[in-house]
């Protein structure tokens, strides 16, 4: 959906159909092994970035705001159920092309203690400023920014609870808080951005 998948998913969302799209977002390649991707955020340490990703996570939610009727959301089910669900509910209804944007964790991101921490991990990843919870409803032509204002100064502990990040840190420590460092700067000016528009 993010990378050779776009192409295809911008037609759709561009045709203005009655069309529903779930985006199980896992920040890479899951299905083929864990490459990086245009959804593997800078840092992050991946098959083809094994020095980390240089660049930035591309922004979905972002790009399908733009069209004018298209309704977007990102969720994290394990950060907030309700907001999931209310969204799910709002896609469906909304007659037009609906994209909701799915913070997924798996295996190949190396949670630490397993997959039985992704719950908590989505949380903290959205107390981070890490991931963001938002709606755009265009019947409404408004956005709704439902993560409270985010606490970066958690950011690098949900890093470090993550092997896709903490394996930079082992190989080129330097580089790793560089580019953390960026990181979290790009995370602040992007929940500006949507706080902004929300108000």
């Amino acid at each position: 959906a993010y990378d050779i998948g776009f192409g295809g998913l911008d037609h759709i969302l561009s045709t203005n159909e009655n069309i529903k799209i779930l985006v199980l977002d896992t920040e890479v390649y899951s299905n083929t092994g864990g490459q990086a991707s245009k959804s593997s955020k800078m840092g992050q340490v991946a098959e083809f970035a094994n020095e980390g990703k240089k660049t930035f996570k591309k922004d979905l939610f972002r790009i399908a705001m733009a069209y004018p009727n298209c309704y977007v959301a990102s969720v994290s089910l394990g950060a907030n159920y309700f907001q999931t669900i209310k969204a799910f509910k709002e896609a469906d209804a909304h007659n037009g092309p609906s994209i909701i944007i799915a913070y997924s964790p798996c295996v190949e991101q190396g949670i630490k203690g397993g997959m039985t921490n992704s719950l908590d991990e989505q949380k903290l990843s959205v107390e981070a400023g890490y991931n963001l919870l938002m709606r755009y409803n265009p019947d409404e032509e408004k956005l709704y920014l439902d993560s409270k204002e985010p606490d970066f100064s958690l950011y690098e502990k949900f890093i470090n609870n993550e092997r896709r990040y903490k394996t930079l840190l082992e190989k080129d420590e330097n580089l790793a808080k560089e580019l953390l460092t960026k990181q979290i700067e790009f995370a602040k000016k992007r929940y500006e951005y949507y706080e902004k528009i929300a108000n």
